[in-house]
C-alpha cells in the first residue's frame, strides 16, 4: 500500500506526522502520531535499599513531578547507554549492574515512543551533569516503602515511574 506520510511538526527529536494507515479490517484512515526515538526509565537501587529518584519540574504540566530518572534515546544510541548516560546525568550515580525489565508502551493511542525499563544497582555516585534547558531535578532517595505510599496516595503520578516499580516488584528485584 501506499503510504502518504506528511511531518507536521518536528521538535528535538520528536515529529508530529500524518499518515495513511490500512487497518485490519481493510479500511484507510489517516492517522496523526507523535513519533517519539524512545526512552529508557531507570530504578537506581542504592546499597541500603533506598530508589533513587528525582524531583523535577515539568513545564508542560507547570509543577513538581517525583519519577525515576529516565530519558530519549539519542540518534543510534543503544537502550541500555542511554539508561547510563541518562542514570548518571540526572542523579549523579552510575551504575556498575544494569538490569533490563523490558519495555512498556505509555502512549500507544497516539504516540510510538517505547519506554525501556531498567533496575539498576551497584551504585557510585560520581557527579551529575548539566541537565538540558528544560531540566530542573532535585535528586531524592527513598525507601520502597515511601515510594510506593507515595503511589498510592496520589504525590506520585508519573505512569512510567510507577510501570517500572511495579515490573521490578513483580520480577523479585525489590
Amino acid at each position: 500500500m501506499n503510504t502518504n506520510i506528511k511531518t507536521l511538526h518536528t521538535w528535538k527529536r520528536i515529529a508530529l506526522i500524518e499518515e495513511d494507515v490500512q487497518l485490519p479490517d481493510g479500511n484507510t484512515i489517516t492517522h496523526t502520531t507523535i513519533s517519539h526515538p524512545g526512552a529508557a526509565v531507570i530504578l537506581p537501587i542504592d546499597d541500603n535499599g533506598n530508589i533513587i529518584t528525582i524531583n523535577q519540574f515539568r513545564p508542560s504540566l507547570k509543577k513538581w513531578l517525583l519519577e525515576l530518572p529516565a530519558g530519549t534515546l539519542e540518534s543510534d544510541e543503544e537502550v541500555d547507554a542511554c539508561a547510563h548516560r541518562e542514570l548518571e546525568e540526572e542523579t549523579g550515580y552510575s551504575a556498575q549492574t544494569m538490569i533490563s525489565l523490558g519495555q512498556v508502551t505509555p502512549l500507544a493511542g497516539f504516540c510510538d515512543e517505547i519506554q525501556h525499563l531498567f533496575v539498576a544497582k551497584d551504585l557510585t555516585l560520581t557527579r551529575r551533569y548539566d541537565c538540558d534547558d528544560d531540566e530542573v531535578i532535585e535528586v531524592v532517595a527513598l525507601s520502597v516503602e515511601q515510594l510506593e505510599s507515595k503511589v498510592i496516595n496520589g504525590e506520585i503520578t508519573d505512569t512510567k515511574t510507577i510501570a517500572c516499580l511495579s515490573k521490578a516488584k513483580l520480577c523479585g528485584y525489590i
